[in-house]
Formats: structure tokens, C-alpha cells, sequence
């Protein structure tokens, strides 16, 4: 661990922590709209609301599960943010939550929360944008999709994306969760807006730093 941390720049490391920051602030937006959040968060929210435990404590939990998976089948996905993701992003998605009832309070009207959508698709994707592009580590729901990428190369990483996301919504749905437009948006918009922030912002914020350690992380 402590090669590993040497290895790894400080850069790389303080856009992975900026980017959770921006990621946990997107999930409290896309909350806060009440038309659905991205299919992973959803579920996990509609879950830990099922056996009345809080979001942030529910997510380390089911985080803990699929990192068993993770360190099995795809340990070179593991990082420091797969442990930054796991066991703070639950806690600063609840942070900023709070914070925008306390502020605004919950919308009223269906534009409102239209409007909240659209800047949590942003607000998302530039965080998503920080978190994967900065490559020192996945989270564990996001290594699913790599590994099973990996596992069988003839279907492409969109689709094994998906099925994990698909799956996730439907059980969202069983457990009472909220399927709507932002689960929508999430799911079909987030990739092109992702893209447009690694190119025009994040790769080039990190161009003057050195290269990645490892580059199989790569979704492409």
C-alpha cells in the first residue's frame, strides 16, 4: 500500500477527491428534484429506506459486498477512489442534501423540478468526469461493468454498463423507488455530457501530470 501510494500523484488524487465532492452534490440534487436519481442511488436509497436504515450507512454496506467482488475478480480496478467512492460518497451526497432543504427547501412546481434535474445532470457528469478520468481507482458498482467487460470482450462496455444500470433500476422499482425522469436522464444522458468534460476540462487539467498507472480502467 505505501508503493502504492507513492506511485500515485497528488494531482490525480486531489481531482479524485474533488470530483466524489461534485459527484455526492449531483445525487442530492437529482433527490432533492424528486423525479428519480441515477439507478444505482436509487436503488440504494429505495433499499436502505425499506429496512430503515440511513442512505450513507446502507451504501458501505452494499459497497463492502460488491467489493469482496471486485477484489476477486478485477483487483486492478481498486484504488484509493474505490475507497473514497465507497466510504464517503453516501456522506456528502446526505451533506448537501440537507443542506439544499434547509436553504430552499423541497420544489413545488414541475419546472422547478425539471430545472433541478438538468443541473443535476451537470452537476453529475462533471463530477463523474474528475472521479473516473483522474484513474486511480473505480468504485466498486462501477467495476462491475469492467469486469464483466473483460469477461467477455465481444459486447461492448456500453452495453454491460446497461444491464448493471437496468438491473438496478428494476429493483428500484420492486423496492418502491422513484423511476423518472432523472433516472432516465442519468441513464441516457450523462455518457455525451461525461465526454464533453473529459475532453474540454478534465484531460486537459490533468495533461501536465503523469501518465495513469493504470490504463485498463478505461471504459472505451
Amino acid at each position: 500500500m505505501k508503493g502504492y501510494i507513492n506511485k500515485v500523484d497528488t494531482k490525480r488524487l486531489i481531482i479524485m477527491i474533488a470530483g466524489n465532492v461534485f459527484l455526492g452534490m449531483g445525487i442530492s440534487i437529482f433527490k432533492l428534484s424528486g423525479m428519480g436519481n441515477d439507478p444505482f442511488s436509487g436503488m440504494v436509497m429505495a433499499l436502505a429506506e425499506c429496512i430503515g436504515m440511513a442512505y450513507a450507512n446502507f451504501l458501505i454496506i452494499l459497497n463492502l459486498v460488491l467489493f469482496v467482488i471486485e477484489l476477486i475478480t478485477g483487483r486492478r480496478f481498486i484504488g484509493a477512489g474505490t475507497f473514497v467512492n465507497a466510504i464517503l460518497l453516501g456522506y456528502i451526497a446526505t451533506f448537501f442534501y440537507n443542506t439544499w432543504l434547509n436553504l430552499l427547501g423541497e420544489p413545488q412546481l414541475l419546472w422547478q423540478r425539471v430545472v433541478i434535474v438538468a443541473i443535476g445532470v451537470v452537476v453529475c457528469s462533471f463530477g463523474v468526469s474528475m472521479y473516473q478520468t483522474s484513474d486511480v481507482g473505480v468504485a466498486p458498482y462501477d467495476s462491475l461493468s469492467l469486469i464483466m467487460r473483460d469477461n467477455f470482450p465481444k459486447i461492448s462496455y456500453f452495453w454491460h454498463r446497461m444491464f448493471t444500470d437496468a438491473l438496478c433500476a428494476l429493483i428500484c422499482f420492486l423496492a418502491g423507488g422513484i423511476i423518472g425522469l432523472g433516472t432516465l436522464v442519468s441513464v441516457f444522458g450523462l455518457g455525451p455530457i461525461i465526454h464533453f468534460f473529459d475532453v474540454n476540462f478534465t484531460k486537459k487539467l490533468l495533461a501536465k501530470g503523469p501518465k495513469a498507472n493504470n490504463d485498463s480502467i478505461s471504459v472505451t
